[in-house]
């Protein structure tokens, strides 16, 4: 009987993977250290935007997929060590930019996904996994444009941006590591249709902060914490541990995002007088559209400051 539920947890995993959105690192109060890939060159100080706002509307606006990674990650480390010091101000798209390929299709269009275990399967979660993460990329830099000030109308702290920086610049090293994969397999990001409904929890909450907290971090991001190793076991078991290990540096870097999201609705909370629990779940039920999934990754949640009693309420099996 565990056989079947631990092989229903796997089979669940694979075919959640669109629909994951985002989760997995060491909480972002205290970074541990991070595996980079090759480090950016700094560029010279005229070719940086003067803002942030002003680089996360770049970014924002750039389409292909490769050059949205390498703006990311040059304005990040720009912002870290102060070349771009200034927050100024910013109007984001409702959409960003997307490059000609993938197809983007509903989500009821999407071919079946295929097991894991086959080179088309893994290329296919792969590729699953690389659209969320590019996805990823532009809700970070949203937030930061989007949002200056908590519900009471206090400015945001320096540490809000620094986290969704942060955020932003994980996201892009992980699309970069799945793109890699994918190469190595014969397929880039791009081969297969994605669907658009990534987005859609953004322009639903894009008139609230305590809203994007509420649904993007702690519900989309929390739930790819919840699916990963499943994920993890079947890469391995179908003996591609280099995917599998791309996965893992993913899933223990999203702790951290989650932990952002519980940090900063906490911070909304305070501001606005209320209970963060309550808050928190009345707004996933206006917002969110779906359940949250069964079974939970606890103790990944634990992890990023996220306590059972907020979200096992809510929960379906």
């Amino acid at each position: 009987m565990r056989e079947r539920g631990r092989r229903r947890t796997r089979e669940g995993a694979e075919e959640d993977a669109e629909g994951a959105a985002r989760g997995w690192a060491s909480p972002l109060t205290e970074p541990g250290p991070r595996r980079h890939l090759a480090a950016m060159s700094p560029a010279p100080i005229s070719a940086l935007p003067a803002t942030l706002c002003d680089a996360a509307l770049a970014v924002l606006t750039t389409a292909a997929p490769a050059e949205k990674v390498r703006l990311t990650r040059l304005y990040a480390a720009a912002w870290r060590d102060g070349r771009i010091a200034a927050l100024g101000t910013a109007r984001p798209p409702a959409r960003p930019a997307r490059p000609e390929r993938p197809e983007l299709r509903l989500p009821r269009d999407m071919p079946k996904r295929r097991k894991a275990q086959s080179l088309a399967g893994r290329i296919a979660l792969l590729h699953a996994l690389a659209h969320i993460e590019l996805n990823a990329i532009d809700l970070a830099w949203d937030i930061v444009a989007r949002f200056p000030t908590l519900p009471d109308g206090t400015a945001l702290p320096r540490g809000f941006q620094d986290d969704w920086v942060q955020v932003a610049d994980d996201e892009a090293r992980h699309h970069a590591l799945l793109e890699q994969r994918l190469n190595a397999l014969g397929a880039s990001y791009g081969d297969l249709p994605a669907h658009d409904g990534l987005w859609q929890a953004s322009e639903a909450t894009a008139h609230d902060l305590p809203a994007r907290l509420a649904v993007v971090p702690l519900v989309l991001e929390a739930r790819g914490l919840d699916v990963t190793p499943a994920m993890i076991d079947s890469l391995n078991r179908a003996g591609d541990p280099a995917a599998a290990e791309a996965l893992q540096i993913i899933h223990d870097e999203e702790i951290s995002h989650v932990a952002a999201g519980r940090r900063w609705f906490q911070a909304c909370a305070d501001a606005s007088g209320r209970d963060a629990q309550s808050w928190w779940q009345e707004l996933v039920r206006t917002w969110f559209n779906g359940v949250l999934k069964r079974p939970f990754n606890e103790p990944s949640r634990s992890r990023a400051d996220f306590p059972a009693d907020w979200y096992e309420p809510l929960g379906v099996a």
